[in-house]
């Protein structure tokens, strides 16, 4: 994903809690993503970052993946402080055909340009090249005089893994096939920023512009994606699951080509470009992020202290949770994890734990790994304490020599919830299926469930974990 800031202009390759700067468990996100079918998104009270620059002069655009919720009209990118959206509303989909199928089904066609599908507009054109071609479009159209806002949210490298066949040609030497896609789609990718980088230097953006780059979580080691050295995939909150690569390009940068070791979370983008852009923060937003950019353009000290990776209720239980593990102060059930200067705690079950060095794939997609190592997971472990900085590979667990440290940051993880609001993951609506829809995913509610609105998005925690029993019971069965 990326970002293009003008005066200075703004160029952005980011998603999610990058528009508004607080953790999933103030915005009622904290379990999972949101559901194509789920009639959810961003809460609409959030003021959102291109609103904000938009308040401050900018002209905004967002081409390529939103994947906030789209189940009304109000949740739209373009209702969000977008001035265009040209992309798609899901999570992922064919890269050609803009095809999606969340479920046997429930299939559409996914590429809308503002709030309408985009027909005419899709000429079967691999997203990562199209999705280009339309920014440059942008910047070829603006006086770049004027300040703009253009978030860029590739699609790549996601999957399904699909990618033209010229880039594919340059890794035959890769055993496996997953592996080798994945490597051409980041291949088609860097040509798209190279493009991108040189279209603003044609159009007169680029000596006063700032370029933010970075993905929005770790790699799928079953699709094709590396984290080693670290430990665990995407969806975990090991480190191999939610640290991302990323830079900052700009001939604004005091001091450039170097690396950043600040304490940074994807929430500081908010307020760092806000204030950037010569906008207003308001007091009452209570926002989670800093404004960093003092420690990524001077190299100075990161204001923050701590990150909150985030607190699951629903997420699975980690069967030798209890309030006794953590000294009754937290129940290690739960899934949680937090960071506070150099340590990382974490509770409950973070989800996939192995370390795969990418040599490991083999022709068959993993199934012949011969040297990962492997987690046995019957030591009834349900927390666990790292020196990230000295061990950012997760491979000492220091609870039991630090209990102090544990007790301290399960306090701030304790005070962390208390302020977390009911989590937000309503049940499948069937109104959402594409095929009421003209075969296009798109919003479906109407002005008649707005009333309901409130009701339907309360997730009723209590009900859930009835529900799980009673599926752990046998009483609901698979249909055949």
């Amino acid at each position: 994903m990326s970002v293009l800031f003008s005066a200075p202009h703004l160029l952005s390759l980011i998603v999610g809690v990058f528009l508004y700067s607080r953790y999933q468990i103030h915005t009622g996100l904290q379990h999972s993503i949101i559901r194509p079918t789920q009639p959810n998104c961003l809460p609409l009270e959030n003021i959102t970052l291109p609103q904000k620059l938009k308040n401050a002069g900018y002209s905004t655009h967002m081409v390529g993946k939103w994947h906030l919720g789209f189940y009304k009209r109000g949740c739209m990118p373009t209702q969000r402080g977008f001035d265009t959206f040209f992309g798609s509303l899901l999570g992922s989909g064919d890269y050609y055909s803009h095809y999606k199928c969340d479920s046997p089904g429930m299939c559409g066609y996914d590429l809308h340009e503002g709030e309408e599908a985009a027909w005419e507009q899709d000429h079967g054109i691999y997203s990562t090249i199209m999705y280009t071609q339309k920014a440059i479009n942008i910047l070829a159209s603006h006086n770049p005089k004027r300040p703009i806002f253009l978030y860029l949210a590739y699609q790549a490298v996601h999957s399904p893994l699909q990618v033209p066949a010229r880039y594919l040609e340059r890794y035959n030497s890769i055993p496996n096939l997953h592996r080798r896609k994945y490597a051409a789609m980041v291949s088609c990718l860097d040509e798209a920023v190279r493009n991108l980088t040189l279209a603003l230097k044609q159009y007169g953006y680029y000596d006063n512009m700032v370029m933010v780059y970075s993905s929005d979580n770790g790699g799928q080691p079953m699709a094709g994606g590396s984290n080693w050295p670290l430990r665990g995939s995407k969806g975990t909150l090991w480190e191999g699951g939610i640290r991302a690569v990323g830079f900052v390009h700009s001939p604004l940068l005091v001091k450039k080509g170097t690396r950043s070791r600040a304490l940074i979370h994807i929430t500081d983008w908010y307020p760092t470009l806000v204030m950037l852009g010569e906008g207003t923060l308001d007091e009452n937003q209570n926002l989670d992020g800093y404004d960093v950019w003092e420690a990524i353009s001077e190299g100075r000290r990161s204001p923050r202290l701590d990150i909150l990776h985030n607190i699951d209720p629903i997420y699975t239980k980690a069967k030798n949770g209890s309030w006794k593990a953590g000294y009754g102060i937290w129940n290690t059930a739960i899934q949680a994890a937090l960071r506070v200067g150099d340590w990382k705690l974490l509770t409950g079950v973070p989800g996939y734990s192995d370390w795969i060095p990418p040599q490991t794939f083999s022709k068959l997609l993993l199934a012949n790994r011969w040297h990962n190592e492997r987690v046995n997971w019957d030591r009834g472990k349900s927390i666990w304490l790292f020196n990230i900085t000295a061990d950012p590979y997760e491979r000492v667990d220091l609870s039991q020599q630090y209990p102090h440290v544990v007790k301290k940051m399960l306090i701030r993880l304790l005070r962390y919830n208390k302020t977390a609001v009911p989590c937000r993951y309503p049940p499948k609506d069937y109104r959402s299926n594409p095929q009421y829809n003209g075969g296009v995913w798109g919003p479906w509610y109407t002005n008649d469930d707005e009333d309901e609105d409130d009701n339907l998005l309360s997730y009723d925690l209590e009900q859930m974990k009835s529900w799980k029993k009673a599926k752990r019971r046998g009483k609901f069965k698979r249909k055949t």
